[in-house]
């Protein structure tokens, strides 16, 4: 099953992809925010009925799949060919930090440059939704705690992550830097998330091709790890890290600028564009 949620005037409202056509689920679902992960997610499907009203959207409709989560957590350095390219040695644990949830914004929204930004920088990255609350859980029983995987564009100011001091968070939580979806699709549809291509075009040239059987640490190790250190809530985003071929990591290096374009896939996640724009005060 594959749910979205469309902008529609000045709601958001919740959906559910089906036979390739989108469908209106808000009169069986409130909005898919932690609320409906913790109470209603399971009985969810028998809810879907052929009687949802069918529409048609166009891509700057599709908000995150996900309400504002409790947290966005992210694993850096968790491809071998990405830490190869930064010139950093394979992590003995999980590399974890935050990205602000004011960063979280539709998969065909711009992203905007930040005031005295020289060093925007994309990454294509396998998203995991939390299904269920999650506080020291064991490897072997990890799956059991994912709703699902959504396809996250996990832009990073690296000037302000790596040459300004203290964490990476600086860097991750600006403004339209955690581009989700269009997709949140469960995982019964994905049979194997440890063997996923995913990829990502600038202008039109292909910059990112890589698969997740590259991961350092899996995702049952990825949610036990993180649930040690914090309470993972229903609809909290993990996003599991980037593939080589990041602007930081080329020579000499490219950075994003107003009038790119990127483009950015995984399997069986679809796919999402998001146009650059220089930076402009809310």
């Amino acid at each position: 099953m594959k749910l979205f949620r469309f902008r529609d005037g000045n709601s958001v409202k919740p959906g559910v992809y089906l036979n390739n056509k989108h469908y209106d689920a808000s009169t069986v679902a409130a909005d898919f925010n932690e609320h409906f992960f913790q109470h209603e997610f399971d009985a969810f499907a028998t809810k879907v009925t052929s009687g949802l009203p069918e529409i048609e959207l166009r891509p700057e409709q599709f908000d995150s799949p996900v309400a504002r989560p409790s947290k966005i957590v992210c694993i850096g350095l968790n491809y071998a060919s990405h830490a190869k390219e930064t010139g950093a040695a394979i992590p003995a644990e999980p590399v974890v930090f935050m990205k602000s949830t004011t960063a979280l914004c539709g998969p065909f929204d711009d992203v905007m440059i930040p005031k005295d930004s020289v060093k925007t920088d994309w990454e294509v990255e396998l998203a995991i939704v939390i299904g269920k609350k999650a506080s020291y859980v064991e490897e072997k029983e990890a799956m059991d705690y994912v709703a699902g995987y959504c396809l996250h564009n996990d832009i990073s100011e690296r000037e302000f992550q790596l040459e300004r001091g203290g964490t990476w968070d600086k860097g991750k939580g600006c403004d339209t830097f955690a581009p989700v979806g269009p997709y949140l699709v469960t995982k019964d549809e994905i049979d194997d998330p440890h063997n996923l291509r995913l990829w990502l075009s600038l202008n039109g040239k292909m910059m990112q091709d890589g698969s997740t059987s590259d991961f350092i640490f899996n995702i049952p190790q990825v949610v036990s790890y993180v649930s040690r250190f914090m309470t993972l809530l229903p609809g909290d985003i993990i996003s599991t890290g980037t593939p080589h071929g990041v602007g930081l990591g080329l020579n000499p290096q490219v950075y994003l600028k107003p009038g790119d374009v990127m483009e950015l896939g995984i399997d069986g996640l679809g796919s999402s564009k998001q146009n650059v724009i220089a930076f402009k005060k809310n």
